[in-house]
């Protein structure tokens, strides 16, 4: 039987390629020390059991100097995935951790940091046409509870949820983030890399919170003084600060 291409079921695309916005969780290895790993990824997956479930994950090598001995790259995919972490890619600056990832096939991101480019010769000022203004997306108002196992997302802005956050729940925005209810669940503000986004919320009892990357799970969080408070979060330099509202 001969397939006929001009059939318009044979036209219809099986398939389309879309852009999407991921929270994913950067672990960053600054010493070649498995087994210290081991331990100290046991002890947050014991505070934290639901955030380190099928959690994605980007392994970031460039910390490591360059006279730490070769990595075991491949023992530490395993250990990754042992603790309910899965690597989606990497980043690494070593000529060897480069060559291990290109063995295993691992996909390779672009460094985090921004390199400065060369200075260049002054080029003949030029008129040219102003930017358009950035689209700006409305604030996403959430006004009923947001149950464990449910995520929502607020690209390009905020979020404000005016009911409780239960554990298991995820809240994630570009922008900042407001709790008006107890806060028990994960949120991620900044996803899109947004260093000055902050996270508000009227009682601290969460899984974790994270801004831009950085984040404190429960464990960390119940240390504060502020548990249990009305609080607001922001980066200070790379470290999450807590203070009360």
């Amino acid at each position: 039987m001969t397939m006929n291409h001009t059939d318009p079921l044979n036209q219809e695309p099986v398939f389309r390629l879309k852009g999407s916005l991921l929270a994913v969780t950067v672990l960053e290895l600054l010493h070649n020390d498995l087994d210290r790993l081991d331990r100290q990824l046991s002890d947050k997956v014991a505070s934290a059991p639901n955030f380190f479930h099928d959690t994605p994950l980007l392994l970031g090598l460039e910390q490591l100097a360059e006279d730490e001995p070769d990595l075991d790259l491949d023992a530490l995919l395993d250990l990754c995935q042992r603790h309910g972490l899965l690597p989606l890619g990497m980043r690494a600056r070593r000529s060897a951790d480069l060559t291990a990832a290109q063995a295993l096939g691992i996909p390779l991101l672009p460094s985090g940091g921004r390199e400065r480019a060369p200075l260049a010769e002054p080029a003949a000022p030029r008129v040219e046409e102003p930017p358009p203004e950035p689209a700006v997306n409305a604030t996403l108002v959430i006004t009923r509870p947001v149950r464990g196992g449910q995520q929502v997302y607020a690209p390009k802005g905020d979020l404000i949820v005016l009911s409780a956050v239960s554990p298991g729940a995820e809240l994630i925005a570009d922008g900042n983030v407001h709790v008006y209810g107890p806060l028990r669940g994960r949120v991620l503000a900044g996803a899109s890399g947004d260093t000055a986004a902050r996270i508000f919320c009227q009682q601290l009892t969460a899984e974790l919170l994270s801004i831009a990357g950085r984040y404190k799970v429960a464990e960390d969080l119940r240390r504060s003084p502020q548990w249990g408070k009305p609080v607001q979060a922001s980066l200070v330099g790379d470290v999450l600060n807590i203070t009360r509202l």
